[in-house]
């Protein structure tokens, strides 16, 4: 589809309001995005608040990772400019056999791999504007990191966290820590690490430092996160106190990245990056940054300013991602931690174990586009995201 056909159809009344749908229709009379107690709209008005002109926002890179390939164009005549402004990564795949690599399963959605970098560096690295290399041998690891799948139907998308302590082999290197592939051998190692481990093969990558993810935090104004309960300050980490905080971007910063104090460390580390990333969404959804141009202009190109994809997503790929997301609603993405196995110390080193055999059975649904009877299936095993978030 083309920039010109994308807006002529973003022009009609097509259907129910969905995550990249924005409604003016009540702006200035005090009822315009109203939620329930989750956060979420009430979608039981969505007939009366629907109207032609809604403008769609993809968030797949935009939540930093649902930071996954850029945020595009929620009009057409910045489509191609912004698609244009993210970094490309190249070599970003394993120079191995296709024969040593998990066979792609046709019909099957996409799975993208989202990197979060500790670069240790003052100056960003990832992204058109990065001064320092997206990878050098040490410089880096890899802080966060989410498989996101994007359903074949486009009808829901899922999320699971690999703690950045999990004890894995490394190609080439015997077993350590996963965050270490990435300091190893960049971009390609991480793949290579992440498909031998789930036996997925994964079709794209999406990188941002801190320094993107504060600039991106700040963009849309700051994020409110929820802490259930006070947390007092340990070490290095700082004291919360239970309530609702409006983070800026050097809040939200320390929010994800503490995992001191924390009951389960690295755990619910990754539940509190999860749920940034979710509050992320709902935020930039209800604050207006859809209906301002301003705003979402300024928001677009700082996400092509901080983060970087494989060069393998074209433009027209975004467009089609893009496009393809529209029927996508809140209560379609779910968030989750790959199957918990327990702590341990190898060569005086803390780490966390994988649940190899509950983890085969949801990297099986994974690869096979059956998430949605995976969550079914599983609904109290396995570890999903909830609201009462440490």
């Amino acid at each position: 589809m083309t920039p010109r056909e994308w807006a002529d159809e973003a022009d009609e009344d097509s259907g129910p309001l969905s995550i990249f749908d924005h409604d003016e229709s009540n702006e200035g009379d005090g009822t315009d995005g109203s939620t329930g107690p989750d956060g979420e709209r009430d979608l039981a008005d969505a007939p009366r608040r629907r109207r032609r002109g809604r403008r769609l926002l993809l968030w797949t890179l935009g939540v930093l990772l649902l930071l996954a390939g850029g945020a595009l164009g929620a009009v057409a005549w910045t489509a191609e400019h912004y698609a244009s402004s993210v970094a490309r990564i190249p070599n970003a795949f394993p120079n191995v056999p296709a024969s040593e690599q998990p066979t792609a399963v046709p019909h099957s959605g996409q799975t993208f791999l989202l990197v979060g970098l500790d670069a240790r560096s003052d100056q960003p690295t990832t992204g058109k504007d990065a001064k320092a290399p997206a990878w050098q041998v040490g410089a880096q690891r890899s802080d966060t990191m989410m498989l996101m799948h994007i359903s074949a139907d486009r009808k829901s998308v899922a999320l699971v966290s690999i703690p950045r302590d999990t004890w894995v082999p490394v190609p080439g290197h015997g077993s350590a820590k996963i965050n270490a592939a990435y300091s190893w051998g960049g971009p390609a190692l991480m793949v290579q690490t992440v498909q031998d481990l789930t036996k997925i093969r994964i079709d794209h990558v999406a990188v941002i430092d801190w320094n993107g993810f504060r600039a991106l935090t700040d963009a849309v104004g700051g994020v409110d996160i929820t802490i259930p309960r006070t947390i007092e300050a340990k070490g290095d980490a700082r004291e919360w106190l239970a309530g609702t905080h409006h983070m800026d971007g050097a809040q939200a910063l320390l929010y994800v990245r503490e995992r001191h104090g924390l009951p389960n460390g690295d755990l619910d580390r990754t539940k509190r990056q999860q749920n940034f990333l979710r509050s992320l969404m709902l935020q930039t959804m209800n604050s207006g940054t859809l209906s301002s141009p301003s705003r979402l202009t300024g928001l677009l190109g700082t996400i092509g300013d901080v983060a970087s994809v494989d060069d393998r997503l074209s433009n027209s790929d975004l467009y089609d991602l893009a496009w393809s997301l529209r029927a996508v609603r809140p209560d379609g993405v779910h968030f989750m931690n790959a199957p918990f196995g327990g702590f341990d110390t190898v060569d005086g080193q803390s780490v966390v174990l994988m649940d190899n055999g509950a983890a085969g059975v949801l990297w099986d649904a994974m690869r096979t586009d059956r998430m949605d009877d995976y969550l079914a299936q599983h609904r109290t095993s396995a570890d999903t995201l909830g609201t009462d978030v440490n």
